[in-house]
């Protein structure tokens, strides 16, 4: 029990970042899942693949409105985002990491959410006309989009602190650019469009965080990567409680108010939670952040570069 523990935790990107239902239901079935593929040797972008058929399977189901339907689509999302912790959790504990892997891993969530925004819109077309569609695109270009993206970068600044750059997966638009104008479409056309619109979703990230933005250029000039630990423990206790409106920003929030107004029968009911309740936490949770990035900064001459 004690060896399975080990083996679970160290599949986590780190404890604090982690949800409740994740490490207590998705994470251990999803390791599962992993020595599963690791035992016939299946690369961790063939489980990414397997998640992104199953989560667009589930939106399809969505399409029907009668309750059999409903459950089997509910059951295959769940499937869907177990596979989508097994790729990640493979990838670590095989060490087969790669940009393809990075490519479809931030895909498949978009893949699920665009073919169930789709089909409920199909659904709900002879009743709402025209208005569902433009309420959806509002819902999922706009409002869910900013949330995931924000919710995705708090983490990555998060882990940044915690881990430093080796346990953070936090970029900047102009490393970004720089490597994507360095690379030839020619010899390098994948990588060359996956920087293109990581650049872009990067500098979306930047544009919502002024005032972080400044801090982080202050600390950077100051310190480079070498943070001093008081600094360190001072953004985790400021950035630790806010990690949970990160988790609800993300999937498992959504998908369970999701599977509710499916069962209700009523699954406009979604787009208007995403639209109210989720903005909402989304304000807050920005709004903090960005007051405890305030803070930091003007405290930053307080804090010594650690001895070499």
């Amino acid at each position: 029990m004690s060896q399975t523990k080990t083996t679970l935790e160290a599949t986590f990107k780190s404890q604090d970042t982690e949800e409740w239902l994740d490490i207590h239901f998705t994470r251990p079935l999803g390791l599962w899942w992993a020595k599963f593929f690791n035992y016939f040797g299946v690369h961790p972008n063939v489980v990414t693949v397997l998640s992104i058929i199953l989560g667009m399977a589930a939106g399809v189901m969505f399409y029907y409105p009668d309750m059999t339907h409903t459950v089997f689509g509910i059951i295959l999302l769940v499937w869907a985002n177990l596979y989508d912790s097994a790729d990640g959790q493979l990838a670590r504990m095989t060490g087969k990491k790669t940009l393809l892997g990075r490519v479809l891993d931030g895909f498949a969530g978009d893949a699920w959410f665009f073919t169930i925004y789709f089909c409920i819109c199909l659904r709900l077309t002879p009743e709402w006309g025209v208005s569902i569609w433009a309420v959806a695109a509002l819902s999922g270009f706009v409002f869910h989009a900013s949330q995931c993206q924000l919710a995705d970068y708090y983490r990555n600044i998060h882990l940044y602190f915690l881990k430093g750059r080796q346990g953070s997966e936090l970029d900047s638009y102009a490393k970004v650019r720089a490597d994507f104008h360095a690379l030839s479409w020619r010899k390098d056309w994948f990588h060359k469009t996956y920087l293109y619109f990581y650049g872009n979703y990067t500098r979306a990230q930047e544009r919502q965080t002024p005032t972080f933005q400044r801090f982080y250029a202050a600390v950077r000039k100051r310190f480079g990567d070498n943070l001093p630990q008081t600094l360190r423990d001072d953004f985790r206790r400021g950035s630790l409680p806010l990690m949970k409106y990160a988790n609800i920003l993300t999937f498992n929030t959504r998908a369970i108010v999701l599977y509710a107004v499916l069962l209700l029968g009523q699954p406009w009911l979604y787009f208007v939670f995403e639209i109210t309740v989720m903005t909402i936490i989304y304000l807050y949770m920005r709004s903090r952040h960005e007051r405890l990035c305030f803070k930091l900064f003007k405290r930053l001459n307080q804090y010594e570069p650690e001895a070499a």
